[in-house]
């Protein structure tokens, strides 16, 4: 892997929503690494290099809003030559229920704007997708309230629990094994 990207919006009101669980899981990932995410005004985004023995691995929170995630993550695979498949997009999930993490490659968007834009801007689906469940409000018309909301106080455990049970696989996706990333995540201890 060369590029792992935390999806989410920018700004002060939208730190602690559901939509920012991808910011959450990079900052997360870069405290573990020691790193600091640093504004790059040409990958319109933060970023941090990590070095891994010959390799270089790049941390990226775009700063373009959800709906324009595509524009950061080109950026950043133009200048340093990354392939769809060496990357892994996190971000949040309605389909999945908080508490659920999954790793899959390509796929759909299922109405995400992120996923829908990086899409659009790589020209393929194929690109690697951690998914953190927040759960769904029931209803598609109060889909965009919900995910620019915080969660509710009781899925906030749930929602850490998947972070961190995803995070902990961290050191199989940093290999590129990704099918035993995927084994182990999946799999319920």
């Amino acid at each position: 892997m060369k590029l792992i990207v935390g999806l989410g919006n920018p700004g002060g009101e939208y730190v602690d929503t559901r939509h920012n669980a991808g910011f959450l899981w990079v900052d997360q990932l870069a405290d573990q690494l020691n790193v600091t995410l640093k504004q790059e005004t040409k990958f319109h985004g933060l970023c941090a290099r990590v070095s891994q023995g010959t390799n270089d691995l790049w941390l990226l929170e775009p700063q373009t809003y959800m709906n324009r995630s595509g524009q950061s993550v080109a950026a950043i695979c133009r200048f340093y030559k990354i392939t769809p498949d060496e990357i892994i997009v996190v971000h949040d999930e309605l389909d999945l229920s908080p508490g659920v993490a999954k790793l899959k490659q390509g796929g759909g968007h299922g109405g995400h704007n992120g996923l829908k834009d990086i899409a659009a801007h790589l020209g393929t689906k194929d690109f690697w997708r951690l998914r953190i469940g927040i759960g769904h409000p029931g209803d598609r018309n109060a889909v965009v309230g919900y995910v620019l909301r915080p969660p509710r106080k009781e899925e906030v455990p749930l929602i850490d629990e998947a972070i961190e049970r995803s995070l902990a696989i961290w050191p199989l996706l940093a290999q590129g094994d990704c099918q035993a990333a995927m084994l182990k995540l999946h799999t319920k201890t």
